[in-house]
């Protein structure tokens, strides 16, 4: 008698849903690889003009004769590729958090599933628009701050990929930040804690809001607080949702009352 006969059933039967699923998330996984590599390919071919728009609010800002610089070889071709791999990723987000969620979603109960899809949707849009705050109201205010307070007999030229790397950083700080309501919400929703304490711990919050906004900014009161202070009103459009939340699960308790 073979091995394989000779194995238990209860030992074969776990192994399949295992690899199956292995199988479907590699699928996925490629699913969510090639969609980026394609937007890549198809935005390569504009490269240096996303870097053009993504440099925009320092170029426009810059004095007479001064202008965005490359210190080193390789740094005309990199900083254009580096970013657009990035958009890609960017724009991309939608179709891997799908391919995610696809994933997931057969494990998750209905109402799990009824609140997890809005939740998902919502980060999304969240994300994008802290990247949007941060390049149409950050990134001007803080550039010309920048330009106009450096002493008159500095030429401002700066480096094209330490400018790549500095607005990334941004971009990724207020997208993350951007996300507070969620992480608030989920926080409320799930019973870690409750709007009371969280209505107690506010002067903690905003405390850890400029903290925060410290670490990930450039060192000054200014792009500090133009990440802190949004943190904290998120944080308080959080325990809005929160109280309805709250409100809601107090509803068929009271009725039944």
């Amino acid at each position: 008698m073979s091995d394989a006969s000779s194995t238990p059933p209860d030992e074969q039967q776990p192994q399949a849903p295992l690899i199956e699923h292995l199988i479907e998330l590699r699928s996925r996984l490629m699913k969510a690889v090639i969609v980026i590599v394609v937007i890549f390919a198809g935005l390569y071919a504009f490269s240096n003009e996303i870097y053009r728009f993504v440099a925009d609010p320092l170029v426009a800002l810059l004095p007479a004769g001064s202008r965005m610089i490359a210190t080193e070889v390789t740094s005309p071709f990199l900083a254009p590729f580096k970013l657009t791999m990035v958009v890609a990723i960017f724009a991309a987000i939608p179709f891997v958090l799908y391919q995610a969620w696809a994933f997931i979603a057969p494990g998750l109960y209905k109402h799990e599933k009824a609140l997890a899809f809005p939740l998902l949707a919502s980060s999304i849009l969240l994300f994008y628009c802290g990247a949007a705050f941060a390049y149409y109201v950050v990134f001007p205010l803080l550039f010309s701050f920048f330009v106009h307070t450096g002493p008159q007999d500095v030429t401002v030229m700066t480096d094209i990929n330490a400018y790549l790397n500095f607005v990334l950083k941004m971009f990724f700080a207020f997208g993350v930040a951007f996300e507070i309501p969620i992480a608030t919400f989920l926080m409320i929703w799930t019973g870690i804690t409750d709007v009371r304490t969280l209505s107690k711990k506010r002067p903690y919050v905003v405390l850890i809001c400029f903290i925060i906004g410290m670490l990930l900014t450039p060192p000054d009161i200014i792009s500090q607080s133009l990440l802190a202070l949004p943190m904290w009103l998120l944080f308080e459009v959080g325990i809005i949702f929160g109280r309805i939340v709250h409100r809601r699960r107090a509803e068929p308790q009271d009725g039944d009352a």
